[in-house]
């Protein structure tokens, strides 16, 4: 792993006593929070595009820098705005953190995987995955919050990445559905997916949206059992019936039939991210005492993540590789939970990342594992695990 650290760091966030002395027993140094002009702004190109880069230059008015330990991936001033350019709109970039694109790249993607994405809302990474899936293979995205996952739908349809997707609205701590890669059983008594469309009016979308406005989106996006909103042509769903589709296995079908690849990106208090920080600002210090300094909050967060692991694994075949990550600096929801995953389950064993050897990141505390940060890696901060499943 490179460890390099930006030649200056500007003056740092007037934090509150209360995070700075959170930050002080994680270990944790305040510069990190530094003005955002410290780290840059990334995106990923999307393969194919490369020879335009001269012509997106020139229309953003800067250089769009490659970053070197990271396949298509460049970097560019943190001020500069991607929604309104033509490349953003024409779907030949997207933006996502390089810290998040080396947690996806830690997969190690080969055609023909079926991959599980466990928390894809709200889809870059899901994006990046589908790119580097290849013409075979499936990839199932799972989210709770049915609007975020509408979100990712858009993308993956904008970026013309959805022939092998699907997405299910469901709980990511129980989802139990297994990829389906033929339908000679299919059950002919039951309703068979054909190509998918859209099964809401215009006018009944716009009044759901409306409504997400003014509800809370924890309250409305709890749902007993995964709904299907969108499925590509290649994605293992047409063709076949209901039945099938939400065909439940046992964990030793799963061990054989389940997914090569696992991402379980959890959610977490986002005390890594810069720019998440930076908006307690206006959100006002009490709104971040309440997200992310609560004990109670944290420790429901952190036993909502060993579940996601530890469903997300059950879910992974044997042989197969999950990579955990999530944007929290804490041991809490990073070093805490992998161990006491490790010692729950004797079949899961630590990885390590290859590709990390060139990576500007650092260990974590558990070997093998790895933290980006802003002042180590120019990225927000990430925690990312990778895990094998043994035969039990």
């Amino acid at each position: 792993m490179v460890e390099e650290a930006p030649a200056s760091i500007p003056s740092i966030l007037p934090l509150p006593e209360a995070f700075l002395d959170f930050l002080n027993k994680n270990g944790l140094d305040p510069s990190i929070y530094a003005a955002s002009q410290s780290t840059p702004r990334y995106i990923r190109l999307k393969p194919g595009f490369k020879s335009q880069l001269p012509e997106i230059e020139a229309e953003m008015k800067c250089e769009l820098k490659e970053v070197c330990w990271l396949p298509d991936f460049h970097y560019l001033p943190p001020d500069v705005r991607i929604a309104s350019t033509k490349a953003y709109q024409e779907a030949k970039i997207y933006g996502i953190d390089a810290a998040s694109g080396a947690a996806v790249s830690a997969l190690d993607i080969s055609p023909g995987d079926h991959v599980l994405d466990l928390c894809a809302a709200p889809g870059a990474k899901l994006c990046m995955i589908l790119d580097l899936l290849g013409c075979s293979g499936s990839v199932t995205g799972v989210d709770v919050a049915r609007h975020r996952l509408a979100a990712s739908r858009t993308m993956v349809q904008k970026y013309a990445l959805g022939d092998r997707c699907r997405l299910f609205v469901a709980d990511g701590t129980t989802f139990s559905l297994i990829p389906l890669k033929d339908n000679s059983e299919v059950d002919k008594n039951s309703e068979i997916y054909s190509q998918w469309a859209p099964r809401r009016s215009w006018k009944e979308r716009k009044r759901m949206a409306k409504a997400m406005q003014t509800v809370d989106s924890k309250m409305v996006s709890q749902v007993q059992d995964p709904e299907l909103i969108f499925y590509g042509c290649d994605s293992g769903v047409v063709g076949f019936g209901k039945n099938d589709v939400f065909q439940n296995f046992n964990d030793l079908d799963i061990s054989q039939y389940g997914y090569d690849k696992v991402l379980v990106d959890a959610e977490c208090t986002h005390d890594g991210s810069i720019k998440h920080i930076q908006k307690f600002q206006q959100w006002g210090w009490t709104t971040l005492s309440r997200r992310v300094l609560d004990a109670d909050r944290t420790d429901a967060v952190t036993v909502l993540q060993l579940k996601l692991l530890t469903n997300g694994f059950r879910l992974l075949k044997v042989g197969g590789c999950l990579v955990y990550s999530t944007c929290s600096l804490t041991v809490a929801q990073n070093e805490d939970v992998v161990d006491q995953f490790l010692s729950e389950h004797v079949s899961a064993e630590l990885l390590e990342i290859e590709a990390a050897k060139s990576w500007p990141c650092r260990q974590a505390r558990i070997p093998k594992t790895l933290r980006f940060d802003p002042v180590t890696s120019a990225t927000s901060g990430l925690f990312v695990a990778k895990f094998t499943k043994l035969v039990a």
